[in-house]
């Protein structure tokens, strides 16, 4: 008896591959909806990150899912699509000297009156919840303090209201500060912590585009934007620098990452610390 023919699949998604004169078409649409530009060498990572969106929505061209997704395209796909490309790796405490200088240095100065810290890249919101953690520290749990975080990426923020995390994120967090802040899951949450409640009530995580104009938020006393502004343009840079540094108060902190510079982006800055600076006026 014949054996019968293997089935074949009518198209493997897994196979997919993004064309060389397909990536400038993403290159354009993320650079102008998030400020971010992609350098040719991240065509392979961008594919990857979409195959998964192809796969579920049966398209089979990397040029099919942009005419999805471009203007006039679907939003919420659209969104889905930025969310994946814009994700980065975030874990609590993440370059330390930093809190530890808003510790030591600034909290003190600070005591005794409303303190507000915006976490400006906040990702999945463990920095957010890392400034918390110092803030309530250093000024106490009922001090009039706040923390705002906020990030482009709506996945990202949904997970960060959560507040529920894997353990290995939380290895830089000191050993005091878990104990105090976070609860240890069991059962089924085994190998995760839960950022405790009363933290979380003290944070706001609020979806904002860097890039487009500001929404009203007050003044605040220090401002984290770490490890984004290295992914934009000149030009996108002191744009966003200056709208953000107009957000401080005089006196307050501009925290950018240990891989970014300000220099030569025009604005009522001065350094005080490596990747540390503080508003003129």
């Amino acid at each position: 008896m014949e054996a019968a023919p293997a089935l074949i699949p009518a198209y493997d998604f897994g196979l997919v591959q993004m064309a060389e004169d397909e990536f400038p078409l993403y290159q354009a649409l993320v650079e102008r909806l998030t400020g971010i530009h992609l350098a040719p060498i991240k065509m392979a990572m961008l594919s990857g990150r979409l195959a998964k969106r192809l796969r579920a929505r049966g398209i089979v061209s990397y040029a099919d899912y942009y005419r999805l997704i471009a203007d006039g395209g679907e939003q919420e796909e659209r969104q889905l699509a930025i969310d994946l490309i814009t994700t980065n790796e975030t874990y609590f405490f993440r370059e330390p000297k930093h809190f530890d200088a808003l510790r030591e240095q600034l909290l003190p100065a600070c005591r005794g009156q409303p303190m507000r810290v915006w976490s400006a890249a906040c990702a999945s919101g463990e920095e957010a919840y890392s400034l918390a953690m110092t803030l309530a520290d250093g000024l106490g749990g009922n001090a009039p303090w706040e923390v705002i975080g906020s990030d482009i990426s709506s996945r990202m923020l949904a997970v960060g209201r959560r507040g529920l995390y894997p353990m290995e994120r939380a290895h830089h967090i000191p050993p005091d500060c878990l104990k105090r802040h976070c609860l240890r899951g069991t059962g089924d949450y085994m190998g995760q912590l839960l950022v405790d409640k009363a933290l979380r009530q003290r944070v706001r995580l609020l979806p904002i585009n860097l890039i487009e104009p500001l929404p009203e938020m007050g003044r605040f006393d220090a401002v984290f934007l770490r490890n984004v502004i290295i992914y934009f343009d000149s030009p996108t840079k002191r744009r966003v620098v200056n709208a953000v540094a107009a957000t401080l108060k005089p006196g307050g902190w501009l925290v950018v990452g240990h891989s970014e510079s300000l220099i030569g982006t025009p604005c009522e800055l001065e350094m005080i610390a490596p990747t540390i600076y503080r508003k003129i006026r």
